[in-house]
Order: C-alpha cells, then structure tokens, then sequence
C-alpha cells in the first residue's frame, strides 16, 4: 500500500536499533496515536507490548516480531468469507443494501460491486434507492451503464422502499445472482434514515422470506478517528455485517483498518483504491499484515 505512513516510520525506527529500552514504547505510541489507529487500540497494542518487554529481554527484532503479533490478533476473530462464496451459498437473489453518508463514495462502490460480481460470473441489479437526490440516481445510472448491468429506478422522491421492492422482484423474475440496493445518506436526519432503512428491510422480507444478506457500510478511508464514528453512528440503527473502505489509493495511512478491525470485529470486504470500474479489490488480512510487516 503505498504512502502507509505508520509502517514506513515503524520500519525506520527499528531499522536504527538493536538494543530496545522501554522508554521506546513511548515513540511507538506516538506513532500510532498519529496514523488513525485510534486511543483505544493503541493503548491496548502499547499494554501487551509492554508485558511483553518486561517477560522477555527485548531487542529490536523481537519487539518488531511482538508488534507484528498484536496486530494480526486484532484481526484474527473476525471471520472474513468471501462474499462470492456466499452468493453461491445463499439463494438468489442475494440481496445487498449498501448504506453511509453522502460523499464517501457509494454510489460509485455499488458501480464497481457490480462490476466485479460480474467479471466473477454473477448477474447483478442495481436498485437507485436514494431518492432524494437527482444526482445519484443520474450517476448511479452511469455506472450502472459502465458495468453493463440493468438498474430499477423510479421518480425523484419516490418511496424508497417501492424501488426496493422493484428491484428485487425484477431479480427475480430475471433469475438475477446479485441484488444491489444503494440507499440515502442522511445521516443529520437519522430518524427518517432509520425509518426508511427498517421499511426497505421489511418489504425485502416480505418478498423473500429473509432480510438482506449484507448490510455493508461504505467509508472515506481517508479521514481517520471519523470513519469511526460513522460506523457507530450508523450501528445505534441498522445491523452493519461489513464494510468497504474508499478512497485508499495512496494516501491511506492503513491505520484506520486496524483501529475500525479492533473497535467493531466487523469484517471489511473489499477496499476502493482508484477511481476506474475495475479499481475494487478484495481485502486480504493476512496479505494486508504480511504487506506492512515485510523483511527491514
């Protein structure tokens, strides 16, 4: 990943030392506290470390191997399957509602999803039901357009939950892998975004006897500790099983998916990393920690 700030100052840190003093805790707290792992995180990363040290004489090697170690326990509860096993797991359509606030880049992630569902063999429907925006439902057809996929939408304003409900009768009726449902991003009014949330939920049910099989939450990757507080924000209504990270292409830290990874156990599936159709690719954790932890 390029420009990973931490990682980079991490390796130079331990680059210029053998033997390892536990006043050098306190710089890589610094370093962590700066690169979007958040308090919370870094003090738990900073408490092992430390047990550590004082268990074990430590020098630069071993505490390298130490830190590396209390990243890969964040993630290493956090079951990550692959959505195209799912899909073939589950019956059709599966049916994704893609939820966050304006400007993260939703609309253009349900694009790219359906994209990459169909260059792995999967058909897929888009469902424009932001409503309440002419021009997501003008770019969402755009993109739709770009991937080659039908997209069910009506007039600006209609009942979000009717275009819901289109969309997956259409999947239906069409025999459709993949339903995608984008929806509002509101979120400075979250009573009504809980309201029409809860309501396409229900109509989705009602026509198939189940909820929506994701509930993924799309985030800017970009502005640290907020992404944060989106993702609670968004949990005190709306049951989130996963997220997609946007906008990592160069200037991610990759501190914020370890602070995102330890804080919430919510898997991230696929991260954004340029602005093309075929710019979406699977997150892998261990080649993610495998990528920040290479050979000094």
């Amino acid at each position: 990943m390029k420009g990973n700030t931490f990682f980079s100052k991490i390796k130079n840190f331990f680059s210029k030392k053998y033997e390892i003093r536990i006043q050098d805790i306190d710089e890589i707290e610094n370093l962590l506290l700066s690169s979007d792992i958040g308090t919370k995180t870094t003090i738990e990363i900073i408490n092992s470390l430390e047990e550590k040290i004082k268990k074990n004489q430590g020098n630069s090697k071993n505490l390298y191997e130490f830190l590396k170690d209390e990243i890969q326990n964040v993630f290493s509860n956090i079951h990550n399957e692959c959505l195209s096993i799912s899909i073939k797991k589950n019956k059709k359509p599966f049916v994704i509602l893609i939820v966050g606030v304006n400007g993260v880049g939703k609309t253009t992630t349900v694009g790219k999803l359906a994209f990459f569902f169909k260059k792995k063999g999967f058909s897929s429907i888009i469902g424009a039901s932001d409503t309440f925006r002419e021009a997501a439902i003008e770019q969402l057809e755009i993109w739709a357009n770009r991937a080659n996929v039908p997209i069910v939408k009506q007039q600006l304003r209609s009942d979000p939950a009717s275009v819901a409900y289109d969309t997956v009768q259409s999947a239906i009726s069409k025999n459709i892998d993949v339903a995608i449902i984008d929806t509002a991003g509101r979120l400075h009014n979250r009573v009504s975004l809980m309201n029409e949330l809860s309501k396409i939920r229900r109509v989705i049910k009602k026509i198939l006897g189940y909820h929506p099989n994701e509930t993924i939450l799309i985030l800017d990757g970009t502005i640290g500790q907020n992404a944060l507080e989106q993702v609670r924000k968004f949990l005190d209504f709306v049951k989130i099983s996963s997220i997609i990270l946007t906008k990592m292409e160069g200037t991610a830290k990759g501190g914020i998916i370890i602070s995102i990874s330890n804080s919430y156990k919510l898997p991230i599936r696929y991260m954004g990393l340029g602005e093309k159709i075929e710019d979406l690719k699977i997150f892998d954790q261990e080649k993610f920690i495998n990528s920040l932890f290479k050979k000094l």
